[in-house]
């Protein structure tokens, strides 16, 4: 692959795999280092995926696994993150305090949802990815992407409803 060929088919897709890796690492200049990282070694095998039928999606799977091999790299700790829901929080207008909480109460569901559905739900409603690219970088068919999406949703809104009529 020439250096031309790398900046149009990869190197451009930098931008689209920053939020999942920031998301990933908990941290946006840990973020920046590891997506440097990741297309100096996508750079390395520019040779071996020049003809790859999956360049996008080889691209965020490796992506993906670098990240969670720096995860396993630093121990158990689970990364929180805010979960970056500005625009549920701009169009609701909730007072802070309020929004704390929903954002911690979030977090708390989205960590009881079995894994793939917790990757996918965050990957679209977080990352704002789309359905090609979850699947994409899941591997997964992009029906049973969105199915899994669909059952994250609904456990979300019924532990959300759930805790509304309990007063959590």
């Amino acid at each position: 692959m020439k250096t031309n060929d790398f900046k149009n088919r990869v190197l451009s897709l930098s931008e689209r795999i920053f939020p999942m890796v920031n998301r990933l690492l908990g941290n946006s200049t840990t973020a920046q280092d590891a997506t440097q990282e990741i297309m100096i070694k996508l750079w390395d095998k520019r040779k071996q995926i020049e003809n790859h039928p999956n360049l996008t999606g080889f691209v965020f799977m490796t992506a993906r696994n670098y990240c969670l091999d720096i995860l396993k790299r630093k121990g158990p700790k689970l990364v929180s993150s805010d979960l970056e829901l500005n625009n549920l929080h701009a169009a609701t207008g909730q007072e802070e305090f309020e929004w704390n909480e929903l954002t911690s109460i979030v977090e708390k569901i989205l960590k009881q949802l079995p894994e793939q559905q917790r990757d996918i739900m965050t990957m679209r409603d977080i990352d704002g990815l789309e359905f090609k690219e979850i699947a994409e970088a899941t591997g997964l068919k992009l029906e049973h992407v969105r199915v899994l999406l669909s059952r994250a949703r609904k456990e979300v809104a019924a532990s959300l409803k759930k805790m509304e009529d309990y007063g959590h």
